[in-house]
């Protein structure tokens, strides 16, 4: 439990886990390297990739499937010209999407810097990710 504390401390700081810190962790730890990337490749908190400054998550779990999630990835798609799993050249966004956030009954839902918008509109979304783009 200590490694996942670890493991979370440097994904807030780095918002991803650079392997030259995960080998200085197995060193100091004395946790087998093999066995510190089993954890940050199970859990999904982590990523071996660098991510955006800005995450962006759409939940395409069933609820918000069947209220039309596919149509507000499509829009999150064409606002952030990149695709789910990757990260704006830039640096500043990385998009994913989940199974569910535990908020069904808001459906659809995208979520960006841990802020939740339901049913996001295309206008809604092109203004979060504008004034997001002009953030110190």
């Amino acid at each position: 439990s200590s490694l996942i504390q670890v493991l979370l401390e440097i994904q807030r700081e780095n918002r991803w886990l650079p392997k030259d810190v995960l080998k200085r962790v197995s060193q100091r730890l004395d946790v087998p390297l093999t066995q510190i990337y089993h954890i940050a490749t199970f859990y999904k908190a982590f990523s071996l990739k660098p991510k955006g400054r800005h995450p962006v998550t759409v939940c395409l779990g069933t609820a918000c499937q069947v209220r039309g999630a596919p149509r507000v990835l499509d829009r999150v798609i064409e606002a952030l010209k990149i695709n789910p799993g990757e990260t704006s050249p830039d640096m500043q966004f990385s998009l994913d999407t989940v199974n569910c956030l535990g908020c069904c009954a808001l459906g659809p839902v995208m979520v960006v810097d841990d802020e939740y918008y339901s049913k996001p509109t295309t206008q809604v979304i092109e203004q979060v990710i504008t004034a997001k783009q002009i953030e110190p």
